[in-house]
């Protein structure tokens, strides 16, 4: 099958989705759609890397957003009926609010809309899917509670991306994920992988609860879920 996956800037599911991206590209041509957030959330995760390493060549391709600038012109093969499916996961609020209004105004945006023009079905796996509490795991972040101030931080003059700021935070928008923070900080200042419960907004249910209504799009629980789909 030719499959394109849709990745927006969620941390929530984010593993879990790459895990079965993989497994998925062994069988099957995938390409690979990035939003902006997207990108540099899977960059924070330490994932960006290995998704890039999953594509390469016709219809295995890493498209981005930044490079597809405001026309989308890769999104044109879904109304073509180019490929067979278009999954995205995680899918945040913020791009399932778009769907269900008919904003289609970014890469994932826009190709779900394509994709039903061109009669392609959608999977779409939403972060904001029941009303309650969640837990999400967060990025390497900075205790400052633990932090001692030193006079040199080693976590920071050995960072590439200089995304450290001693005593202060972490930019995550420089940050690639790669952890060496964390074994580099013998006070255990920095963490990575670190669960907080985040509550779901009554507003993002309703709008997740209005996919369900969308012709062409099947709204799954888990990327998980995927395996007794497709495998």
């Amino acid at each position: 099958m030719k499959i394109a996956w849709g990745i927006t800037g969620a941390g929530h599911l984010l593993q879990e989705s790459v895990n079965i991206l993989v497994e998925l590209s062994k069988k099957h041509e995938v390409t690979v759609l990035l939003s902006g957030a997207g990108e540099e959330v899977l960059k924070m995760y330490g994932l960006f890397e290995l998704v890039k390493n999953l594509t390469g060549g016709k219809y295995r391709e890493l498209i981005l957003e930044k490079d597809q600038r405001a026309s989308f012109p890769m999104t044109g093969r879904f109304s073509l009926g180019t490929y067979d499916l278009l999954i995205v996961s995680p899918t945040t609020s913020n791009t399932i609010g778009k769907i269900v209004n008919g904003i289609a105004d970014t890469l994932i945006t826009n190709a779900v809309a394509q994709a039903g023009k061109g009669r392609v079905e959608t999977y779409i796996i939403p972060v904001d899917l029941e009303s309650g509490d969640l837990e999400t795991v967060l990025p390497s972040k900075l205790e400052l509670d633990l932090c001692q101030n030193c006079e040199i931080c080693i976590p920071s003059s050995k960072c590439p991306n200089k995304a450290i700021t001693p005593g202060v935070e972490i930019n995550l928008l420089k940050c690639e994920g790669c952890g060496d923070c964390q074994t580099l900080c013998q006070f255990g200042a920095v963490t990575g992988g670190r669960l907080i419960t985040i509550h779901m907004r009554d507003i993002d249910i309703q709008n997740t609860t209005k996919l369900y209504e969308i012709e062409g799009i099947r709204v799954l629980n888990h990327p998980t879920d995927l395996n007794n789909i497709l495998f």
